[in-house]
């Protein structure tokens, strides 16, 4: 038999076992005593660490309830953080809420096509008025005759007649003449009605302001009951809703949940006032209101029990703080 024939099986029987050996892994172990090497572990990113004069926009917030929440007027921030959208923030989003150290720059806006020029200077090309006025327009002119007092004779008082001009009797009233308005224009803005004010029962004057009661309801919810971040007065749907306080308009309007139709006075760089769940606002944005004004109707707006009350807060530095340490006694 041909030994090449068992050659061959026992060729491939070698390559296979050496195929199928590997080296055994080798562990390299340190000294006994080394304590073990700490692999420091990947820091995470860095939070926002709120700064002064600045907001992080966090979820749910707004720009309303940040101006609340810091106590500055809403168009404040938008001018400080040149916001093209004031209803468009990001979450993370750093907000100054603190007016700038200098101001913020602004420039006058000048009218297009005003000339500016001296008032007895006529306009280039005009033509200069040398016609007298109209006899009749020159005979109403009331003047001092030259030559002094004119004595009365028959021939003055005929000259007099003559002219159209009836004479008074000595202690005569003389009828004022009061000119007709001119008529509404189409478009036109129509003048507002004056302001009610409410003369208040009592005046408290605390850190600068004097307060008196918004509503005249009894309170039936009190500052720190649960999450009550002011007091609650109860009333009727339609009861005035008075300034606690003269100041200005900052807020008018219901953009801001939980709160309903929502009216918000700031009276300095250190209070404002806010009164929620009307059932009709009274006042625009940038009124100047006085201590005592009708601002708002009293009503049930997005109240979780549907009853008519007056949700009433001030706010120190945009922080709320208890209106009864504010408000007169009563």
């Amino acid at each position: 038999m041909n030994r090449s024939f068992f050659a061959v099986p026992v060729l491939c029987l070698l390559l296979a076992s050496c195929a199928g050996t590997r080296p055994a892994p080798v562990e390299v172990r340190p000294p006994v005593g080394t304590p073990p090497t700490v692999v420091p572990a990947t820091p995470p990113a860095a939070a926002a660490v709120p700064r002064s004069g600045v907001h992080i926009v966090a979820k749910g917030d707004t720009l309303f309830s940040i101006a609340l929440e810091h106590g500055q007027d809403w168009r404040d921030l938008v001018i400080w953080n040149r916001l093209e959208n004031p209803n468009l923030i990001k979450l993370g989003q750093e907000l100054r809420v603190a007016a700038p150290e200098g101001g913020m720059e602004t420039r006058p806006i000048a009218a297009p096509g005003v000339e500016s020029r001296p008032l007895d200077t006529p306009a280039p090309g005009a033509p200069a008025v040398t016609e007298p006025p109209p006899a009749a327009a020159d005979a109403m002119l009331k003047r001092e005759p030259r030559g002094g007092v004119e004595p009365y004779s028959e021939a003055t008082l005929d000259r007099i007649r003559s002219a159209g001009i009836t004479p008074q009797p000595a202690g005569a009233a003389v009828a004022a003449v009061t000119p007709a308005p001119p008529a509404a224009t189409a478009g036109a803005p129509v003048p507002a009605a004056p302001a009610i004010v409410t003369p208040p029962d009592a005046v408290r004057a605390e850190d600068g302001v004097e307060w008196s009661w918004p509503a005249s309801g009894r309170i039936i919810g009190r500052f720190g009951e649960g999450s009550n971040k002011g007091v609650d007065v109860a009333g009727r749907t339609g009861d005035p809703v008075l300034a606690a306080a003269g100041g200005r308009v900052v807020y008018a309007g219901e953009a801001m949940r939980g709160y309903g139709k929502l009216v918000i006075v700031k009276h300095d760089n250190t209070f404002l006032s806010a009164y929620a769940h009307n059932s009709k606002i009274l006042v625009q944005e940038r009124d100047t209101v006085k201590r005592g004004q009708r601002i708002a109707e009293l009503g049930d707006s997005d109240t979780e029990a549907g009853k008519p009350r007056l949700h009433f807060e001030i706010r120190r530095q945009g922080k709320p703080v208890d209106p009864m340490k504010y408000l007169p006694p009563r």
